[in-house]
């Protein structure tokens, strides 16, 4: 199965739970993201695990940027790898 990294870009996570530059590479787990944060998220990462190419900005890419839905105070980063690729 394709991976997806996901890079926390920004955070003012109330609980402090997520720090900016925290990264995850998905498979076939989800990472230790928040419920509400993954449940926005998943859609996309589906999507990528299985070819899609998203919109993204003024164009396509096999990435995305997702906002926590408690106000945006967490932006994650997600990208398609298709090699290896660590945090």
């Amino acid at each position: 199965m394709t991976k997806v990294k996901i890079t926390v870009a920004e955070s003012k996570c109330r609980c402090g739970y997520h720090k900016k530059g925290d990264c995850f590479i998905v498979e076939d787990l989800c990472p230790p993201l928040c419920h509400e944060l993954w449940n926005c998220a998943y859609p996309s990462v589906y999507a990528l695990q299985n070819g899609a190419i998203l919109d993204y900005g003024d164009g396509k890419a096999p990435e995305f940027d997702i906002k926590c839905p408690d106000g945006g105070r967490v932006i994650i980063h997600g990208e398609r790898i298709d090699v290896v690729n660590n945090c």
